[in-house]
């Protein structure tokens, strides 16, 4: 089978799927009825195995996990929109899925894909899309901002495809929650789901490729540890009796201004961001309690964590130099994994020979971070070849914005360089020289 088959039901309605899942995004770890809407693709495909929620993982590597009243809260919702009641039991208290179809001997080929959306209201604006043609977001606080809808639809269509293929071996497809949180990678990497893969495939849509063009491996993305911190004090009033008080503000004062002063490492780029905050009480009583959220990144993931534990230094002194005691939690983290030229060149080569691809490039450096190189990682550690590919596509605004969208004639070109790259994979075309 090669790129050009005959479209199948879900490819005729690639559009359709894709729009349906835009209306109902949910944040990290609260993705349930999405889960459930993809279980009932898969069901619709017919695979041989599915793993739902803490099945699909290893629910005690999870990051970024709301609190429960919050998950209940969306799982309920999930139900009163028609969810499934069996898939939501079956889920628990967890989201995500591993589909697998087992098709005899050969080698076990992966797909990831991530399917949670973004705590931020879509735009409203009558010349965005998606309010023009009627599938604007249906939560006023939630919306598809970074192309997860196609990234679903395209894991979908691959599943498919494969499935209704002559391919020869396993194939996988890791539906991955909590991507913006930096959450659900970890506990998916390990696994034992990805022990016995041989070649992973990753894509995204977008990152400031037009329609047409074709990243097929990404480089140098960025590791990243997102924390989450809380410094803890003593309240006073601030005009009485100041000198009463331990002041949180004050050590989160200390902290910021000693962050951004961390010294560069000579091996390589390292970033440093406090970018929230959140705490105090009145202008006129002394701070008890902060919290803030702050990131590391670097170019390598040895130099995140040296950026990593001298964030936390600074941290800890702070809070003992006012008084104040500090806690520190990971929301979220992925370190740095490159893509396997061999396995890239499968994207490329199918990249070149698809008519709608106007410019096919082996390789690019991502300069960002994502959380599906824990799953790269994972693969590479053991002997796998692993790859993360870029399909362009026309986004009007930058990812994350309000009136991102995604150019709809990507998905079809996504689904079938993928698909050829997924059977070249199966047929051994990615093996490394011995």
């Amino acid at each position: 089978m090669t790129a050009d088959t005959p479209s199948t039901p879900i490819r005729d309605r690639l559009s359709e799927l894709r729009r349906e899942l835009h209306r109902y995004p949910e944040p990290a770890w609260r993705e349930f009825y999405t889960t459930a809407k993809l279980v009932e693709e898969i069901d619709r495909i017919g695979v041989d195995e599915l793993y739902l929620g803490r099945d699909a993982m290893n629910p005690g590597e999870r990051l970024a996990v709301p609190p429960a009243d919050q998950i209940a809260e969306w799982r309920e919702m999930a139900r009163e929109r028609g969810a499934d009641p069996d898939v939501l039991d079956r889920l628990d208290d967890c989201t995500g899925a591993v589909a697998v179809l087992r098709r005899g001997e050969g080698p076990t080929v992966a797909l990831r894909v991530d399917i949670d959306g973004l705590l931020r209201e879509e735009s409203e604006d009558s010349d965005h899309v998606p309010v023009a043609e009627g599938f604007r977001s249906e939560r006023d606080d939630t919306m598809h901002a970074c192309g997860h809808d196609a990234h679903m639809t395209i894991g979908l269509a691959v599943l498919e495809a494969v499935a209704e293929s002559d391919f020869s071996g396993t194939f996988k497809l890791f539906l991955q929650p909590a991507e913006e949180k930096g959450g659900g990678g970890r506990p998916m990497a390990k696994s034992e789901h990805i022990e016995d893969v041989d070649s992973l495939f990753a894509v995204h849509v977008g990152l400031n490729h037009p329609t047409g063009e074709v990243v097929a491996g990404i480089i140098e993305p960025l590791a990243v540890s997102s924390v989450g911190v809380e410094f803890r004090g003593e309240s006073a009033h601030a005009g009485l009796a100041p000198n009463e008080g331990n002041n949180a503000m004050q050590a989160l004062g200390t902290a910021i201004q000693n962050a951004y002063a961390i010294p560069r490492h000579e091996d390589g780029a390292t970033r440093v961001n406090i970018g929230e905050v959140e705490g105090g009480t009145a202008s006129n009583i002394v701070a008890e309690r902060i919290e803030a959220g702050a990131e590391v990144r670097g170019e390598t993931t040895e130099l995140m964590e040296y950026m990593k534990e001298k964030v936390e230094r600074v941290i800890h002194s702070a809070a003992e130099m006012h008084g104040c005691e500090a806690e520190i939690t990971t929301r979220g983290q992925a370190p740095r994994s490159d893509s396997d030229p061999e396995l890239a060149a499968l994207v490329h080569d199918a990249a070149l020979d698809h008519p709608a691809v106007e410019n096919a490039i082996a390789e690019s450096s991502f300069g960002a971070s994502e959380d599906a190189t824990y799953l790269m990682d994972a693969v590479q550690q053991r002997g796998g070849l692993a790859a993360y590919a870029i399909v362009g596509t026309d986004h009007p605004t930058g990812h994350h914005t309000a009136t991102f969208d995604v150019d709809e004639e990507t998905i079809p070109i996504a689904v079938d360089v993928l698909t050829e790259a997924v059977l070249a994979a199966g047929r051994g075309e990615a093996a490394r020289d011995s």
